[in-house]
């Protein structure tokens, strides 16, 4: 991500309130359910808070993408995207066969995400060493 880019920094003003509004979500969320009491459509609503942060940083990307003018960090994020892609559907196939047939704990679904901002980031240092 170009940081100096008017797109990179409408990226990182998009992103950092986003996220400090998944954490809030995700303590939040945490904390509300200790009470054994929680049930019904507030307690569907507070499980779904921390998705909401997550479904509006993969927006943010989007936008990123689309905004970027600097056609060669486009390049990059863009490639980096999908080896993040194909590297979390790889991790979380192998995952899954080897609950199938292992018995190994479930991978929940909410690593989906954090697994493919990890890949991708690594994806990207890789990707650009090739253009060095």
């Amino acid at each position: 991500m170009n940081k100096h880019s008017e797109a990179g920094r409408r990226y990182m003003r998009r992103f950092i309130p986003t996220m400090i509004g998944y954490v809030a979500a995700i303590f939040g969320t945490s904390f509300a359910f200790r009470n054994p009491d929680l049930a019904g459509p507030v307690a569907w609503a507070l499980a779904i808070a921390p998705a909401l942060p997550v479904i509006g940083v993969i927006v943010i990307m989007g936008l990123y993408v689309k905004e970027e003018t600097d056609e060669f960090q486009r390049r990059v994020l863009v490639e980096s995207m999908l080896w993040a892609i194909g590297l979390t559907l790889s991790a979380t196939t192998v995952a899954g066969f080897l609950e199938m047939y292992l018995h190994t704990p479930p991978l929940q679904s909410f690593w989906a995400f954090p697994i493919f901002c990890l890949t991708m980031g690594l994806s990207q240092l890789f990707v650009r060493r090739r253009y060095r």
